[in-house]
């Protein structure tokens, strides 16, 4: 692998930092430690830092030269609502809250990054480094965008990087067009008339017509939408009744949606509807039916996913990345900042060893034996993207 000498160097101390934030984790919009961290170390490496955007958000600005292109650079701050299960001295130190994603070692790999082109970067014009809040669940890219991220910081594409375990160390995977599913919620609410469990023809009992639109749920991916669309939708409550002799006049049921396509969301949510409603009424009973779209599909554009790639294969060799991955049905807010400029997400690999786990795992960790990857891609994208110093 073709790794920067200097950032081989410095990977005891990015694991050191990693470890550092990996033991202090903050959830969404809480990451006041970790934000501090990340300014005063960019600050140290003599960059112009921004801080609260978007409330915990951090812009970190490199020029160098006369030249008036600009790139940004992207990782995520949060942790997870997760107890951790490792024992390691590393271990987080706040309960209930982990870092189970490994939003530690993406943070970690782009101040690795910035330290070295700010010593020792060969462009001319301007990389952004951005340190986004809030990506599991709270949308912390929408809120940096509506923040005024692109206005603020005027940059011509922006890159995100995820790792992932299963895949080996030193390899990446990456596409045009979609990586990641659109991420939507569902909640509803079936009102029948309860009553005593042992009289059953004096209900109407939401429990079991809520069996049938859960039931019902299913036909709508497997009947009315293009086999050729991937759509998932999964519900994961179903909440009625308190005693084992009622029968409750409410059933709660919700869950989430995931799929590539506008036009598939909006069907999801058109058909969900209408067969809950449909279902209730033959019944005789109601329902409320709540959709709420949370973060849309994140879709590479053509030019900026093939530089990745490219920039990639020079670092770990052509046949250890992959420019067809199947794309993932999990989702990444990093999307919204994918609608307002061209840019590319790109995959690491975590490493696929014993003892590695999928990300939102008790038992995860991230590897730091691809700190110094990460942060060589992240470096050799920006000397790529911008002209060398003429």
């Amino acid at each position: 692998m073709n790794i920067i000498p200097q950032l081989t160097a410095d990977k005891d101390i990015m694991a050191a930092w990693r470890r550092d934030i990996h033991a202090h984790p903050e959830i969404a919009f809480e990451e006041h430690r970790t934000a501090e961290i990340v300014a005063n170390k960019l600050r140290e490496f003599g960059l112009e830092v921004e801080t609260g955007i978007a409330g915990t958000g951090v812009v970190g600005t490199l020029t160098k030269g006369r030249g008036n292109r600009a790139i940004g650079l992207r990782a995520d701050l949060d942790a997870l609502l997760i107890q951790e299960a490792n024992e390691f001295a590393h271990k987080s130190t706040h309960a209930g809250k982990m870092h189970a994603c490994g939003h530690d070692g993406h943070t970690t790999m782009l101040l690795g990054a910035a330290k070295y082109l700010a010593e020792h970067g060969e462009f001319e014009g301007t990389v952004y480094f951005i340190f986004q809040p809030a990506e599991e669940n709270e949308g912390g890219g929408r809120a940096m965008v509506e923040a005024g991220l692109f206005d603020r910081y005027p940059m011509e594409a922006v890159y995100g990087m995820h790792n992932i375990p299963g895949m080996p160390v030193g390899t990446f995977a990456v596409k045009p067009g979609p990586m990641m599913a659109a991420f939507d919620i569902f909640e509803l609410v079936i009102t029948g008339n309860g009553g005593h469990a042992a009289m059953p023809h004096l209900t109407i009992d939401p429990v079991v017509i809520g069996t049938k639109i859960v039931e019902a749920y299913q036909s709508i991916v497997s009947r009315s939408i293009d086999p050729q669309d991937p759509v998932v939708l999964s519900v994961t409550q179903f909440h009625a009744g308190d005693a084992y002799n009622v029968i409750p006049n409410e059933v709660s049921i919700s869950g989430c949606t995931r799929c590539f396509s506008p036009k598939v969301q909006a069907k999801l949510e058109a058909q969900m509807k209408q067969v809950a409603t449909e279902i209730c009424r033959a019944y005789g009973a109601s329902c409320e039916f709540k959709y709420e779209r949370r973060y849309p599909p994140t879709v590479n554009s053509e030019i900026e996913a093939h530089l990745a790639g490219s920039v990639a294969a020079e670092l770990v060799g052509a046949d250890r990345v992959n420019l067809n991955p199947k794309s993932a049905m999990g989702s990444e807010d990093f999307a919204y900042m994918l609608q307002e400029k061209p840019g590319a997400y790109i995959w690491i690999g975590n490493g696929d060893g014993e003892g590695s786990c999928m990300v939102h795992n008790p038992g995860y960790d991230f590897n730091d034996e691809i700190l110094p990857i990460g942060a060589t891609w992240w470096a050799k994208l920006a000397e790529t993207s911008l002209p060398p110093i003429g």
